[in-house]
């Protein structure tokens, strides 16, 4: 599965294609000198050709017009040790880029939930109310806010719920400091 061949198309099979199979031009053979032995041994060779010519005639009525073809498959040329090299060069490296793509993968999962834990931290810490400390002196406020609601005209009325609330305010701030 993992070999390559190529195919080449030359000029001359491109013309006998575009002139519709004519037949090719014969070389014409040297006569050989025979020799007085070589009756028998010519009688065989001519059984064989008519053999061969049968075969050639029958491809040539199945496809006329193309150029007879062998019967032999030739497998492309083994490929060279450098190439097998090369490409196991080239699988360990595809490897090992396999491996650290994992790792990088399972460091990207961990930072991931590390990331989602310190913004649930954060989101938590931002959004709840910081413990707030109790207003010093509230009842006394209060209390002077009443007495004025009801004394509108005799304010002297509140004076000592006044002091009172000062004193306290003075004591909460002494304690601050």
């Amino acid at each position: 599965m993992g070999e390559q061949f190529t195919i080449q198309i030359s000029s001359q099979l491109i013309n006998q294609l575009a002139d519709g199979g004519e037949k090719l031009k014969k070389k014409t053979k040297k006569p050989k000198r025979k020799l007085p032995g070589d009756h028998q041994q010519s009688q065989s060779r001519v059984s064989e050709k008519l053999i061969s010519n049968d075969s050639e005639t029958l491809k040539g009525t199945a496809a006329a017009g193309w150029p007879p073809q062998s019967l032999f498959f030739r497998p492309a040329a083994p490929t060279p040790q450098s190439a097998i090299t090369e490409l196991d060069a080239i699988r360990s490296v595809v490897q090992d880029s396999e491996r650290v793509l994992e790792r990088l993968k399972k460091q990207e999962e961990h930072m991931v939930q590390e990331v989602t834990e310190r913004a649930k931290d954060l989101h938590e810490k931002e959004f709840k109310l910081p413990y707030q400390k109790p207003i010093p002196c509230l009842a006394e406020k209060d209390a002077c806010l009443e007495c004025y609601k009801e004394n509108v005209n005799n304010a002297l009325k509140c004076a000592d719920l006044v002091r009172s609330f000062a004193d306290c305010a003075r004591r909460a701030r002494q304690q601050v400091n």
